[in-house]
């Protein structure tokens, strides 16, 4: 599986994120082909250039004077138009219904009727039209991000002097890890907010994987103290030790029943929790109470942390960050006599049968859930030795 790592250290644009992906290998001729068939009348040139440094493509789209306010159903026409992939007209109409959804809710007016300005001009276009085909040309099947730079001062618009991060932006990058460092000035667009959050699947550290190739995508300005690119990393996953980061919520709870800290894990593992336990301690004065622990992915630390709030009597918890390490995971199914029966696994031999699916074989036949389990590990051991035989 190929994945391509976003380094966002200094923000994220669309241009940028086409010049990085041209530069880690997406075939540039293929992308201008692309690009072309969308009949925009503009005409494309990437050139290489130096960032504090560092060399780095840059994208750029020259176009005439044309229409500049387009509604987001003339884009998707656009677009269903063009000679694209199947896969990169899906992802990019994907992005510009989420930037619709986004400039809806800042500018209170329906989707239908919102006017694209800035984001809606050609070279927009093109920047998410020409990154979702180079993430084609690459074959990437999983996108992540690191946490993501947006600058700071103000950015001049349509619609004034706004604040950096501009109200779109925020709303796109709406419970992801952002900070700001670097020059005061806007480093992530809404395009390329755009494009980050509806493309990637996880933000954070970077994944283990077996780096092929990497890019660097020029942005429009060249600042002092900071280069100014957008890293791409391309990659296959391997079966080593995955390295995430993750936030663990706390609370120490001395007044609430079983059954409520039980729901409260429901909750919470439906909120996207990745664990949640519960483990008897004791507190000050010898009172007994439960100490409720949660991992999660560290965006989604405050929504995590309002459903503790509202579903137990706790007033108070703990955050800490740490690192977790993940084996990679194979799933396969085994034909038992009860019913077809899932097993996770990894290549170091570790495996185990999926809960749910024996629970309902032994519920279904009417046998001990034991029975079940046992005999799908016994099929499963067989087959793995057998594969792995010498």
């Amino acid at each position: 599986m190929t994945l391509c790592y976003f380094d966002a250290f200094s923000g994220i644009s669309g241009d940028m994120t086409v010049g990085a992906l041209v530069d880690a290998g997406a075939d540039w001729a293929a992308l201008e082909a692309a690009l072309q068939s969308l009949q925009l009348d503009a005409s494309f040139r990437l050139y290489k250039t130096k960032r504090r440094g560092i060399g780095a493509s840059k994208f750029c789209v020259d176009f005439a004077e044309q229409k500049k306010h387009r509604h987001l159903p003339h884009i998707e026409k656009i677009i269903q138009a063009g000679h694209l992939s199947s896969r990169a007209k899906t992802n990019a109409l994907a992005v510009f219904q989420r930037l619709g959804e986004a400039e809806s809710q800042t500018h209170d007016v329906p989707i239908e009727k919102v006017h694209f300005h800035e984001v809606g001009a050609v070279d927009s276009i093109c920047d998410i039209v020409g990154a979702c085909v180079a993430l084609d040309l690459l074959n990437v099947a999983e996108i992540h991000c690191s946490r993501v730079n947006v600058g700071s001062g103000t950015v001049e618009t349509e619609h004034g002097t706004l604040p950096v991060p501009a109200p779109a932006t925020a709303l796109l990058l709406k419970d992801k890890p952002i900070f700001s460092a670097g020059p005061q000035t806007e480093l992530t667009t809404p395009t390329g907010a755009a494009l980050v959050t509806t493309l990637a699947t996880h933000f954070g550290t970077l994944p283990a994987i077996q780096l092929k190739s990497q890019g660097f995508g020029a942005g429009d300005k060249d600042f002092p103290g900071q280069a100014n690119v957008l890293r791409v990393l391309i990659g296959e996953r391997s079966g080593a030790v995955e390295a995430t980061s993750v936030s663990i919520l706390e609370a120490n709870i001395d007044d609430s029943t079983p059954q409520v800290l039980a729901f409260a894990m429901e909750r919470l593992l439906e909120a996207g929790a990745l664990d949640v336990t519960l483990t008897p301690v004791y507190m000050k004065k010898g009172r007994a109470a439960t100490m409720i622990s949660v991992i999660a992915a560290p965006e989604l630390s405050e929504k995590l942390a309002a459903v503790l709030f509202a579903e137990t009597s706790t007033l108070g918890l703990r955050i800490l960050q740490a690192e977790r390490r993940v084996l990679a995971r194979h799933v396969t199914e085994v034909e038992t006599s009860f019913g077809r029966v899932r097993v996770k696994y990894n290549e170091q031999g570790n495996f185990a049968p999926e809960y749910e699916d024996c629970r309902q074989a032994a519920t279904a036949k009417g046998v001990p859930l034991r029975t079940v389990i046992g005999e799908a590990n016994q099929i499963f051991l067989s087959h793995w030795k057998s594969n792995h035989s010498q």
